[in-house]
């Protein structure tokens, strides 16, 4: 299990992309209509998180405060 303030979701301001961060370390990414878009694993190390989706593709992205996360040139918030 995953011990960190920023299991939950977090969206973009035009509710385009929504990640689901899982307390198992696991995340579900929506895309649009696209449900379940992009779904792996992340890390949280301190306010920096590191995603290894399921096709092993990897992300980054650090966490500005408790409900501000920027990931890939987006800015998603804690809903």
């Amino acid at each position: 299990m995953q011990d960190h303030p920023y299991v939950g979701m977090w969206v973009t301001d035009d509710g385009e992309v929504r990640h689901q961060l899982l307390p198992n370390g696991r995340y579900d990414e929506a895309r649009g209509n696209r449900e379940s878009a992009y779904r792996g694993r992340y890390e949280v190390t301190g306010s920096r998180i590191e995603y290894r989706d399921d096709t092993g593709f990897t992300a980054d992205g650090d966490f500005v405060d408790a409900n501000t996360l920027h990931h890939g040139g987006m800015v998603l918030r804690r809903i």
